[in-house]
């Protein structure tokens, strides 16, 4: 019924119909943010994909490098027109000299590297000292999210608990290869709840818009289409309106390193979220 990977190259295509628009996100002004007080004028993308986020910060940032295992994705970024260095390999083992880049990062990714842990040990090699690494995602086990797509397809919720690590999981592979002073924040609430059958028109439903449901072989995407369907023709007999939630939290877990003579960053104020305030260091 689940896939064991997800084939980009096939869906490298399609992959940008989930993006309604080109508009500004939290998590694009948090990336922004980040460059600008890190004065960087060299960045590492790992899973850069079809380039979206390198695009946004190609205004500020003078040498932009993409990296990621589909040749797919690289040839949609490279459709941009942005003068990145898009390169095919992987996040364990990148091809990039000792301290080469001011900051690295990674959005919803980690989860579909081969070895997450190597990722995080590799990008302390290339990161200069005073460099950052930010990882942008979200953990399926969020006490207020809520996504329909868990609901109604069978397996994508037990999937996605083994395939994404807890913000506490990478948090503590960063701290074991020397990373400190972590900080944990939300960076983007997506509250996008659909109401009956306006449902269907969710570019995130359809087979390739999404991991969750690329993984699943076409009979199971089939049947959670027909469970859909049921649950709405159901409401409709009763008259009672159906809402599909979709809630989701995004974070940015980020870690500056310190300068070779003295430590440097910090400067934002500190989460006021109890969870996100208690994986500082």
């Amino acid at each position: 019924m689940i896939k064991q990977h997800v084939d980009y190259d096939q869906i490298a295509p399609v992959y940008d119909r989930r993006f309604a628009s080109d508009e500004p996100t939290g998590t694009g002004e948090a990336l922004v943010a980040l460059a600008e007080e890190l004065k960087a004028n060299r960045l590492l993308e790992v899973g850069c994909g079809t380039g979206r986020w390198l695009a946004e910060l190609q205004p500020i940032v003078q040498e932009l490098y993409g990296l990621d295992l589909s040749a797919g994705m690289l040839s949609q970024a490279r459709e941009r027109s942005m003068p990145a260095k898009l390169v095919r390999g992987y996040a364990r083992r990148t091809p990039f000299q000792n301290s080469f880049f001011d900051l690295a990062f990674c959005v919803n990714a980690i989860h579909h590297f081969e070895d997450p842990r190597g990722f995080i040990k590799e990008a302390l090699r290339v990161l200069r000292p005073g460099g950052a690494l930010a990882i942008v995602g979200n953990d399926p086990r969020g006490r207020k999210d809520s996504w329909y797509v868990y609901h109604y397809f069978e397996g994508t919720w037990e999937t996605d608990l083994m395939r994404f690590p807890t913000w506490e999981t990478v948090s503590d592979w960063m701290r074991e290869v020397g990373f400190e002073r972590l900080e944990l924040r939300e960076v983007e609430r997506i509250h996008d709840p659909k109401r009956g059958r306006e449902v269907l028109d969710d570019p995130f439903l359809e087979k390739h818009a999404c991991s969750q449901l690329a993984l699943l072989t076409d009979e199971a995407y089939r049947a959670g289409l027909r469970r859909i369907e049921s649950a709405l023709a159901r409401a409709e007999a009763r008259g009672e309106p159906l809402v599909f939630q979709v809630d989701i939290s995004i974070a940015i877990l980020t870690s500056q390193l310190r300068n070779a003579e003295k430590g440097v960053g910090g400067g934002r104020p500190p989460p006021t979220d109890p969870f996100f305030r208690s994986l500082l260091v």
